[in-house]
């Protein structure tokens, strides 16, 4: 099985070392690169495609929550694990759906547990994508309009499983493994769904409803939408978890 992408961010050399040191101790990790600021670790993070970074959040030229937030719009999957000194910036943490945030002088048996729980996420969703089968889906009729580069498709609404920010463009998942590119923006396309079949669980992802699978946790702040019919998930924020629920109350 593929080990895990990671990348390492933080200027000083010595923190840099020892969460190598932690990464090769857990096993099943790959150290992709290493960035001393921000604007290396966005340069990098786009070379490289990480499944997870470690970073600090008090950098040079970009903050890590600075960066966090682009590559958030470039890859709203890729787990963010802060590793900071300071206890003061939690929340902002929380405002980029990190997966942990972890405090200086680290303990060994915390940093694993964060690290056992990355693996557990990522090869749970390797084995979903390798073992679930594509679902066709009835098509009701209605259509969706959607404007891209080379013109204009339609697509059948019962069709759409997902809605998703991906490389600064908006992706739509359908049933079947088709999948189509626009140029606009999720809430765009939020407002010309049927708000009883579609949710916003994210500002990276709107899901169908009635494909929802089930939802399990995610990092510490958020969790993971399983959906019937594709190997993509989506995020759910805890507050938008609430919502969800009293929804189907």
């Amino acid at each position: 099985m593929q080990n895990i992408r990671t990348l390492i961010a933080d200027d000083d050399m010595g923190m840099r070392l020892v969460m190598k040191k932690f990464i090769e101790r857990a096993g099943g990790f790959e150290l992709v690169g290493e960035a001393a600021d921000g604007e290396a670790l966005v340069r990098l993070h786009g070379e490289t495609k990480p499944d997870v970074i470690i970073l600090d959040v008090e950098m040079p030229r970009l903050t890590g929550t600075q960066a966090a937030k682009i590559i958030q719009d470039v890859n709203p999957k890729t787990i963010l694990i802060f590793a900071t000194a300071h206890e003061d910036y939690r929340k902002d943490a929380f405002e980029v759906y990190a997966f942990d945030y972890l405090t200086k002088p680290f303990k060994m048996d915390r940093v694993m547990t964060t690290l056992e729980m990355v693996k557990t996420r990522f090869f749970h969703a390797a084995d979903k994508k390798n073992a679930e089968s594509m679902q066709e889906k009835t098509l009701s009729g209605q259509k969706l309009m959607l404007r891209h580069k080379d013109g204009i498709t339609f697509a059948d609404v019962d069709e759409i499983l997902l809605v998703q920010r991906e490389d600064r463009s908006t992706v739509i998942e359908l049933a079947g493994g088709k999948r189509l590119v626009t140029s606009e923006g999720l809430s765009e396309i939020e407002k010309r769904l049927p708000g009883d079949k579609f949710f916003r669980t994210h500002k990276s992802y709107i899901v169908g409803l009635d494909h929802i699978e089930s939802i399990t946790p995610y990092g510490r702040w958020t969790y993971m939408v399983q959906l019937r019919g594709t190997e993509h998930d989506a995020l759910i924020t805890a507050e938008r978890l609430d919502a969800l629920e009293k929804r189907f109350e």
